[in-house]
């Protein structure tokens, strides 16, 4: 197969990308097998500040174009998505080594979040409210916030500012958008396929109602530290999280954070282990494992254990790990070196802790020197340690065993990370106990299906203390925007406290 860089020089034409991809001083090298297919042009973090404020123009005119108006752009846009699912589903497949099934998928969430972005745009209901005063009523409405800082990760270069972007599009702000520095591209494509839909859309929309920023962390810090920016929307390690939401809460901004996962998947006597090995695989090793929705943990039941253990081996071992945009790979490589690295560093810390490992290693390297492609991990765990409780972002999953629900849910709750959870069980009371108050602490909770694969329709996120952002479906949407509250008196009188004269 062609290197990356043969293949990734037909789609930068293809989105107009040759002037911002060439020339620059940032290097974009593929996971694939570690050559530079670009240098994009960087912005100094002394530029923010102009940016920022050509977000705000565009915001103060876009607030004012009716909500549903609003939402023919969004519907534009998915038009545009759709006649280059393949172009841009393949770029993202080159620039992080996802297999191209999990690239297509991933514009497909982009489109998806636009439909359902498209008819909220009629639906930014408030409330009526009883008011307690003759002659009053009292009602919410919905505004626009402001401007919109959308700080995204590697792992899903598209779908998150998607998710971020169509929402906040439709509620009536301006977007400025820092990709990881190891996706730039796709982040140029996506603007271009924007400003497309912008075109068609017509004079309504203002100019660099949608920035697109590419550089290190200190662009980010710019977007975190400006008070102009309504909402910080940042998707990342809990490390950064820890620094962005301090920061942001010092000058009162809003933050929604989606940050760590560990999530666990408990595996009950009850369960249908064709089901579950099927849920589990999927789960952990897709995307080399570097999902915030990976499965990282199992918790099997005793009288299951070793029959489940048994046929997750089988089924790693028969994994394809190669090149992402060949058909019959399952597994891509690693993001980079310092990926490897911390798999690496984990399983050393879990053999230390008692921990058995079956793969691991890495493969394909005398093919692809500068590329990080590896078996991914099983590990049977005597308990839920300490290397157990810190997520690593790659394909290793630890196996434990429990005797009582009561003992499956303490593990599972028990880390810190709080995004996605599941119980395969045919037990409607284990199921119904794990989705109740005192099962998962998860922001998501499923029941016959893994970790992984969350609907728009849904809110995304955490309710632990690594984020509770709520991006995607559901209200989400309120995070978006502001509330206020309308008292309207249609009376004669201006009722006062009890005693009170106001004589004029």
């Amino acid at each position: 197969m062609a290197t990356t860089a043969h293949l990734s020089a037909p789609l930068i034409d293809h989105f107009g990308l040759a002037a911002a991809a060439t020339g620059g001083d940032w290097p974009v090298a593929s996971p694939i097998d570690g050559d530079t297919i670009a240098h994009v042009h960087t912005l100094a973090p002394t530029e923010v500040t102009a940016v920022i404020a050509r977000a705000q123009t565009a915001f103060l005119a876009w607030r004012d174009v009716p909500a549903p108006r609003r939402g023919e752009l969004v519907r534009l846009l998915a038009e545009e998505l759709r006649a280059d699912k393949a172009a841009l589903g393949r770029l993202v497949s080159i620039e992080t080594g996802k297999i191209l099934s999990e690239g297509l998928g991933e514009v497909q969430e982009m489109i998806d979040i636009c439909d359902f972005a498209v008819g909220l745009s009629r639906q930014l209901y408030g409330l009526t409210i009883a008011s307690e005063r003759v002659g009053h009523r009292m009602m919410e409405s919905w505004h626009p916030l402001g401007v919109v800082g959308v700080i995204s990760a590697f792992n899903f270069p598209v779908a998150v500012w998607a998710w971020n972007a169509a929402l906040a599009l439709v509620c009536g702000n301006a977007v400025v958008w820092k990709p990881s520095e190891k996706t730039p591209l796709t982040a140029l494509a996506c603007q271009a396929i924007l400003d497309r839909a912008a075109r068609r859309f017509g004079a309504d929309a203002p100019p660099q109602l949608l920035q697109v920023i590419v550089g290190g962390p200190a662009l980010g810090e710019a977007l975190v530290d400006d008070a102009r920016v309504a909402l910080v929307s940042a998707t990342g390690s809990t490390r950064m999280g820890r620094e962005v939401g301090p920061r942001v809460a010092r000058r009162f901004g809003r933050c929604l954070l989606e940050l760590g996962g560990n999530n666990a998947v408990i595996v009950a006597p009850s369960a249908d282990l064709d089901l579950a090995v099927r849920g589990i695989v999927f789960a952990a090793a897709g995307t080399c494992g570097q999902r915030c929705t990976t499965t990282r943990r199992v918790i099997a039941h005793t009288s299951v254990y070793d029959e489940l253990l048994a046929r997750l081996k089988k089924a790693y071992a028969a994994l394809p790990v190669g090149h992402p945009l060949d058909e019959a790979t399952l597994v891509g490589p690693l993001i980079g070196a310092a990926s490897h690295e911390a798999m690496q560093a984990a399983l050393r810390a879990a053999r230390d802790e008692g921990g058995r490992v079956t793969g691991g290693e890495r493969l394909l390297q005398d093919a692809h020197p500068q590329a990080y492609y590896v078996r991914p991990a099983i590990v049977e765990m005597p308990a839920q340690t300490a290397t157990v409780r810190t997520e690593t972002f790659a394909p290793i999953l630890y196996v434990m065993a429990y005797d009582t629900l009561d003992d499956a849910l303490r593990l599972q709750n028990d880390v810190p990370q709080g995004l996605s959870s599941s119980i395969f069980s045919n037990d409607i009371r284990e199921t119904e106990r794990f989705l109740s108050a005192s099962g998962s602490d998860c922001g998501i909770a499923n029941v016959n299906i893994g970790t992984s694969g969350a609907e728009i329709g849904g809110a995304f996120g955490g309710e632990k203390d690594t984020g509770g952002g709520r991006e995607s479906g559901s209200d989400a949407w309120k995070n978006y925007m502001r509330r206020a509250t309308n008292t309207i008196n249609y009376s004669r009188e201006l009722p006062l406290a009890q005693g009170v004269r106001f004589d004029i």
